[in-house]
């Protein structure tokens, strides 16, 4: 088998290694498409959670090849996605081997079937999905007419979504990439901003394009500067829900301004318990997934697909490589 094998920091190569087999309870799943997300771009770069070599990918769509003893027989050549993290807490894509290799193994337990129309290309976005409807189900949407969601990116763009889906009439998309805000509008935003072109303090200039703060403010962007916006873009007794990866970024706020303005603030991190509702709602069909998918080459152009993710150029939404 062929697989893209992160073999030093900043570093991957193509290359031929043994085809896995599975054990009990697993299944081997052949690579059908894999997206690049940002994390992998922080694992490609090298960090203390995976040694090298690895293999990434843990937004990957496939097909079954082959079962372990103990699975059943009609999982044979199904369609597929499945939560990443396996029994023993380590996850496909990061600790073991993903959707950058031709072939990989995981546990028959954690598969979610796919009709057999459903492209590859399109599935591949249901980890990103997982994580947004993971954050969605923390939220009391009654009480959030309005929402603000701060970031372009792919979560930000399928928060706009899913809140549109769930009822929230007015959906304001912050962000700084034109051709992802057009996406955003396309999606259902009531409202799109690019940060670059309004002056002066962030959370000032927002108000002041947008109108009063909001009920709900989704920070979806990773920028440290945005999630201090966000306290002042939330209206009394407001949600603030975070998403993004602040890297070493601090917190630097005066807790009295919680206290008086009764903000409550939530984190929400990776999909677990979600996967069921995305795979529904993707599979339904109400949801514009595909646009999302702004760039798709055969797996031996992973250089240049992680080249387009890691430069965040402004066309590029998400890139998906794609082995069949």
């Amino acid at each position: 088998m062929k697989a893209i094998v992160n073999t030093a920091p900043n570093q991957l190569e193509l290359q031929e290694l043994p085809l896995p087999q599975p054990g009990p309870g697993q299944v081997r799943i052949r690579s059908g498409a894999c997206g690049i997300c940002a994390t992998d771009i922080l694992m490609i770069a090298g960090w203390d959670r995976t040694p090298f070599p690895s293999i990434p990918g843990h937004e990957w769509a496939g097909q079954v090849d082959a079962l372990g003893p103990g699975v059943a027989a009609e999982l044979a050549g199904r369609r597929c996605v499945a939560e990443n993290v396996l029994a023993d807490g380590k996850e496909v894509g990061f600790e073991y081997p993903g959707g950058y290799g031709e072939y990989f193994l995981t546990e028959a337990a954690n598969l979610y079937l796919l009709p057999d129309d459903f492209p590859f290309a399109v599935a591949a976005l249901m980890e990103p999905l997982a994580v947004s409807v993971r954050a969605l189900k923390k939220l009391r949407l009654a009480d959030a007419h309005r929402a603000l969601v701060i970031g372009d990116g792919p979560i930000g763009l399928l928060m706009l979504m899913l809140l549109r889906r769930a009822g929230v009439a007015e959906v304001t998309v912050a962000g700084g990439r034109a051709p992802r805000l057009a996406i955003a509008q396309e999606a259902g935003a009531s409202q799109v901003l690019n940060y670059h072109t309004l002056s002066g303090d962030l959370a000032d200039s927002l108000l002041q394009a947008a109108g009063p703060a909001f009920p709900l403010v989704v920070e979806a962007s990773g920028s440290p500067s945005a999630m201090q916006a966000s306290l002042r873009l939330a209206q009394n007794c407001g949600q603030i829900m975070v998403l993004g990866d602040y890297g070493t970024g601090r917190a630097d706020f005066a807790w009295n301004h919680l206290l008086h303005h009764e903000l409550e603030i939530i984190g929400s991190n990776a999909s677990a318990g979600a996967w069921p509702e995305a795979v529904r709602l993707a599979v339904e069909g109400t949801l514009p997934l595909e646009r999302l998918v702004t760039q798709r080459l055969p797996a031996a152009r992973f250089a240049e697909g992680v080249e387009l993710t890691r430069a965040r150029r402004a066309e590029v939404v998400k890139v998906v490589l794609e082995w069949e």
